[in-house]
């Protein structure tokens, strides 16, 4: 059963991968938030509260509608924390129902056996956790050590892929933490990535020397002869190289066309880092605005740490070079589209 679905998968993923190299028009990756809230509080994450309630169901069932209708490749449930709200399965299916690929970002706490049965039954098709440290802290309690037991339950259960993510920057304490993580994923069969991470206030600092060390081993492990074909998307890592250093990347941010970040107010934003930008009502949102957040440069792109927008971009790094200043009559419409000054 496990090999049929993984089969039906990896079919489906490389028809969106040849449907995104032949038309540029439509979103590759949506991250869409059922639930600002969540249960428990990383000290560099700014995306989440303690009180929100669950976005209705009936409104998340239109706004995966839209998403569909938009062309869409993949939609991922981010937060907070999705799994907190009560009609998940329900709206994995939908999406699936919708003809995309279903996916969900957790912090792992609330995988059982049962629950990930239930994932399974679901008909998802995509997990990501990422762990921060071995032993929890005041920075995060996304530990191995409290989610060992989670991973071991997906290794037997999860007909789903799983990626673990493992991190550095943004407070984390111990760098040796990110090659533990990342070797017990590879020992489990999961996919694996590791990401420089922002601050609370969505600031990068520069990896110090132990840091970048641990970086590069991991990045190497990652990316090592028998790995490639199991991390093809998350060891798109290049990137991160300047970033360790505190460097820009010049790179063209497909945010806005390739990925969108839909909050729970159902309004797209750029990333998770850029709301309020441009903040246009998803059921509004049109070809239009994909066409002009394509061609669009971004500000914050020389320094972004959203591995996501990176990946999903990288699609189109060969082609349409994004227009500047010069081209008057673009930026009229791309701001009139999406809202810049």
């Amino acid at each position: 059963m496990k090999a049929v679905t993984t089969a039906n998968r990896k079919a489906r993923s490389l028809r969106e991968f040849v449907r995104g190299l032949t038309d540029t028009a439509h979103p590759l990756l949506v991250q869409i938030v059922p639930i600002r809230r969540c249960n428990i509080d990383c000290g560099y994450c700014n995306e989440y509260d303690k009180v929100s309630a669950p976005v209705a169901t009936d409104m998340m069932r239109q706004r995966i509608d839209k998403l569909a209708r938009l062309g869409t490749s993949v939609a991922a449930f981010s937060g907070g924390e999705p799994m907190l709200h009560p009609d998940l399965d329900l709206l994995i299916r939908h999406i699936r129902g919708r003809g995309m690929m279903a996916g969900l970002i957790t912090n792992g706490y609330f995988l059982v056996p049962k629950r990930i049965e239930e994932l399974n039954q679901a008909g998802l098709d995509f997990l990501q956790i990422s762990i921060d440290n071995v032993e929890p802290d005041e920075v995060s309690k996304k530990s191995l050590s409290v989610l060992d037991k989670k991973l071991k339950d997906l290794k037997d259960c999860a007909t789903f892929d799983v990626n673990i993510n493992s991190v550095l920057g943004g407070g984390i304490k111990n760098p040796d933490d990110a090659r533990i993580i990342n070797a017990r994923a590879r020992e489990l069969g999961f996919s694996t990535s590791i990401g420089i991470i922002h601050d609370g206030s969505g600031r990068l600092k520069p990896l110090g020397p132990a840091e970048r060390k641990v970086y590069d081993e991991v990045s190497a492990a990652i990316n090592g002869p028998w790995q490639v074909l199991k991390n093809l998307y998350s060891g798109i890592t290049s990137f991160q190289d300047n970033l360790a250093d505190g460097k820009p990347n010049g790179w063209r941010c497909r945010a806005g066309a390739r990925y969108l970040y839909v909050c729970e107010d159902g309004l797209v934003h750029y990333c998770s880092q850029q709301r309020g930008w441009p903040a246009i009502s998803l059921e509004e949102y049109s070809l239009e605005h994909i066409r002009a957040a394509f061609d669009t440069p971004k500000s914050c792109a020389p320094y972004c740490t959203i591995g996501c927008v990176h990946r999903v971009s990288t699609m189109d790094f060969w082609r349409s070079p994004q227009k500047t200043a010069v081209d008057a009559d673009l930026r009229e419409t791309a701001h009139d589209l999406l809202g810049q000054n």
